[in-house]
């Protein structure tokens, strides 16, 4: 696998929204045509680094900031301060910075989250949403969190983060490199869950399934990158989800926008068999992958993004 870690972008520190976000820019003689790209947990922009000289080669000006709690972004300390909000007032103030009225934006697993949230309170900043690995969640009749305890009980992990707050994070600060490592892995099984906390026990895991997805030079940027921030900032992202359920509550609920699915075929996470009746204007694919499919699959995956944003007009 090539790394793209000496030409992935420099850092700039930007303030937005009452923090500082750590961006990094690419493109900027595309001025004019953006996109965001905004990562999951536990993530960091680098997890565009196979996407972004291509889709700076298709025209674009590409965004991807370190969201707060990640990177070298502000992390703070109290658990609202993550709360979706403060997750999309970030982006807002970050087109704002750049002079944008709207844009396309790309997410993945959490940040696919949040860029459907940021696509519900902020529907005419968007143009088209890309979205991998994790499908629109419907909002329903009961807190997310409330619902996820009743169905999947205490031990799974977004329950968990909450009801023994410091303790995941304790086991991942502990030895981020293993965590990660063990995390970020390719041609898996699929296999059902074990009983347990999953997040760690994978973390604690000797022997993982799989084979790494990073290589050396890649896993040094993610390892040093958490140690310096720990795990906290970004598992407060999981800790606001029945208050999100509740912020969300009067958004129009139907993405109106042109959106792209992305899915792994052995990613964890399960696909939607509902998503048109929420975006009606998505297309859908799937690619043998598993849940980090934009850099598993990206010799395929990449190309794809780029023909659909070239054959499918903003909203």
């Amino acid at each position: 696998m090539t790394t793209h870690q000496n030409t992935f972008p420099n850092a700039s520190i930007i303030s937005v929204n009452g923090v500082e976000l750590e961006v990094f820019e690419a493109g900027r003689e595309n001025a004019g045509n953006p996109i965001v790209l905004c990562h999951g947990w536990p993530d960091l922009a680098y997890t565009w680094r196979f996407q972004i000289p291509a889709l700076v080669a298709a025209g674009y000006h590409v965004i991807a900031p370190n969201q707060r709690g990640f990177g070298g972004s502000a992390n703070p300390e109290e658990i609202v301060d993550y709360d979706i909000s403060k997750l999309t007032g970030d982006l807002a103030a970050l087109l704002d910075h750049f002079g944008y009225t709207s844009a396309t934006f790309m997410g993945h697993d959490w940040g696919t989250f949040i860029v459907w949230s940021f696509t519900l309170l902020y529907p005419k900043r968007v143009d088209r949403v890309v979205a991998l690995s994790l499908p629109y969640l419907a909002r329903g009749e009961m807190p997310w969190l409330d619902f996820m305890e009743a169905v999947l009980g205490e031990d799974y992990y977004f329950v968990h983060f909450n009801k023994q707050p410091g303790v995941a994070d304790a086991v991942f600060d502990a030895d981020p490199a293993r965590f990660l490592n063990n995390l970020y892995r390719r041609d898996e099984p699929l296999l059902p869950p074990k009983p347990g906390m999953a997040m760690i026990e994978i973390a604690k895991n000797s022997d993982p399934l799989g084979q790494p997805l990073l290589t050396e030079q890649e896993l040094a940027v993610y390892s040093s990158a958490f140690t310096r921030s720990g795990f906290t900032g970004g598992i407060n992202w999981y800790r606001n989800l029945n208050r999100n359920w509740h912020l969300l509550a009067d958004a129009d609920p139907i993405i109106q926008q042109p959106a792209l699915m992305i899915y792994g075929l052995r990613d964890a996470v399960a696909r939607s068999e509902q998503l048109s009746d929420f975006v009606p204007k998505v297309e859908e694919m799937s690619f043998d992958s598993g849940h980090w499919v934009h850099q598993e699959r990206h010799s395929e995956v990449t190309p794809a993004i780029i023909e659909w944003l070239t054959q499918t007009p903003s909203a």
